[in-house]
């Protein structure tokens, strides 16, 4: 882990939790990325998480870290957000999550399976939650579960078959669920493209949105931006931005991100 503290904290301070990519790390992620800046002027914590790992990839694929309080990577990162809360002055209401790649994956994990800790997130080239299970996968196994038919795009389900996915891994739980924002480039050869529906199909359940609208060439040429439901692209529960011709990954906006947490200027 490595943690980012802004210059002049002043607490409670948010927190963001941000997850790097296979044959990434936390440090290599705070470089490769524009948050430290962000963090600086807007007076937010950041925890990156350093995946344990050889190949640096995340576990998304066992129960344990599909299950709320089930241990695993995600009730690790968790953990983290606690200690940042208890001893670092961050703000227990205000906690953030943005990811690539397979810490996308586990950005989705973070939002279903802890709603109680996360208020949104954003979603770099991921796939819906659950989605990468894999039977038998343990939270400990090296390297973590792969699951190839969801990485090849092709694990199609029902809005409330994902919906239900997601209601499993915390099933007492009634209270609001973190906002959305996702990201997919349709050239991905990684995590293929047909990923994308399938997370808005997943998230447009959860929250019982059934309306969306679209605007091309948004936030930039070759990007389509889909609202569902109401509010607009700062407010609104669940927001995708399908980006034409890009592969794997698509490039980080991150303030579009902050604007999303509620965290701009």
């Amino acid at each position: 882990m490595y943690v980012h503290v802004p210059k002049n904290l002043k607490t409670p301070a948010p927190i963001l939790v941000a997850v790097h990519h296979c044959q990434g790390s936390a440090q290599q992620y705070s470089t490769e990325t524009k948050y430290q800046p962000l963090s600086d002027s807007l007076g937010f914590i950041i925890i990156y998480p350093n995946s344990r790992s050889s190949g640096g990839c995340f576990d998304v694929s066992s129960q344990a870290t599909l299950t709320h309080n089930g241990g695993g990577d995600s009730q690790t990162i968790v953990n983290m957000v606690k200690y940042a809360v208890d001893k670092l002055g961050g703000d227990v209401n205000k906690v953030y999550t943005v990811g690539t790649s397979s810490g996308a994956m586990m950005t989705n994990v973070l939002v279903a399976a802890y709603p109680d800790v996360f208020k949104a997130g954003s979603v770099y080239s991921g796939v819906p939650a659950g989605c990468f299970a894999v039977s038998g996968a343990t939270a400990t196994q090296d390297p973590p579960g792969w699951a190839n038919s969801c990485a090849n795009g092709q694990l199609i389900k029902t809005a409330q078959a994902w919906g239900d996915l997601v209601r499993s891994y915390y099933p007492s739980y009634t209270g609001p669920r973190p906002r959305l924002q996702i990201w997919h480039g349709t050239a991905d050869n990684t995590l293929h493209y047909p990923n994308y529906q399938e997370q808005l199909k997943e998230w447009s359940n959860v929250f019982g949105l059934t309306t969306s609208r679209n605007a091309t060439n948004t936030p930039q040429s070759g990007y389509t931006q889909t609202i569902w439901g109401d509010g607009t692209a700062t407010t609104a529960q669940l927001v995708g931005y399908s980006a034409q011709g890009v592969g794997h990954t698509v490039p980080q906006h991150e303030s579009m991100d902050m604007a999303f947490f509620g965290l701009s200027a």
